[in-house]
């Protein structure tokens, strides 16, 4: 586990580029453009599973925004977690678009992260992604656009490691996997639009899981008689899709992911 000594020596040391490796700066200019210097985009993976929400990411996964994501999960580079916010809101903003009659007067904007596993939490000794949504909730903030963090999902049963899993794998793997934590209802039903974030998009089963468990705790509040079992029958059910008033955002995605407009 990250010891507050290391913590200290990432103030005081001379620090490398987490993106390339140039000494004296913690991310550099150019990795810092790669990261958040272009306009957020949608991103589709292909084959798409079924309800996955309109997703935009900041950038594509590759190079230095590879290197910084790893840098700041992996190896526990705290000190990233605010640009990495910074291009998260980016991709937020991106989906609440004024053509989509969003933004700051639409409410409260829910970033709801993608759960990791509670040992990885564990293990890296800090939760990255919740690190992340908050950074970004504050730069939504002092953008205008009133955010806040609600963790709300959870795993409801263990998971495969995903790395070589292909992209059936990983649905299989995930479908089922999570739910919202009881009482959760009322405080999504406080907001005025819910967006799933989460670090990295490759095939998108997990942001679809990650939907569907929404789907369900919402269709389950809004049921009349339906009680706790329904609840829990619904979110038990793997072949109820998400909501589509749900938005996702990413940092990064697979970088064929950006090609929207296919044949």
């Amino acid at each position: 586990m990250r010891g507050w000594w290391q913590d200290l020596s990432d103030l005081v040391l001379p620090a490398q580029c987490a993106g390339c490796g140039r000494s004296r700066t913690a991310l550099c200019t150019r990795c810092s453009a790669a990261l958040c210097g272009s306009v957020s985009s949608r991103v589709r993976p292909r084959p798409e599973p079924q309800g996955l929400p309109v997703v935009h990411a900041a950038a594509p996964y590759r190079d230095a925004v590879r290197a910084v994501l790893l840098a700041h999960k992996e190896r526990g580079a705290l000190g990233l977690a605010g640009p990495l916010g910074a291009a998260l809101a980016g991709a937020v903003r991106e989906g609440l678009t004024p053509e989509r009659g969003e933004g700051p007067g639409s409410g409260v904007v829910a970033l709801v992260p993608v759960p990791s596993a509670p040992g990885a939490v564990r293990a890296r000794g800090h939760d990255p992604m919740r690190r992340i949504a908050y950074a970004a909730a504050a730069e939504l903030r002092r953008a205008g656009v009133p955010a806040r963090v609600l963790a709300v999902l959870r795993q409801r049963r263990a998971v495969a490691d995903q790395s070589a899993l292909d992209a059936r794998q990983r649905l299989a793997n995930v479908t089922g996997a999570l739910e919202a934590a009881g009482g959760s209802g009322g405080l999504l039903a406080e907001v005025g639009r819910i967006v799933l974030v989460d670090d990295l998009m490759t095939t998108g089963a997990s942001m679809a899981e990650a939907a569907r468990a929404i789907g369900a705790l919402t269709r389950s509040e809004s049921g009349s008689g339906q009680g706790g079992a329904g609840r829990e029958r619904c979110a038990a059910d793997p072949e109820i899709a998400g909501p589509s008033g749900v938005l996702g955002a990413v940092i990064a995605a697979s970088p064929d992911s950006f090609e929207i407009n296919r044949n």
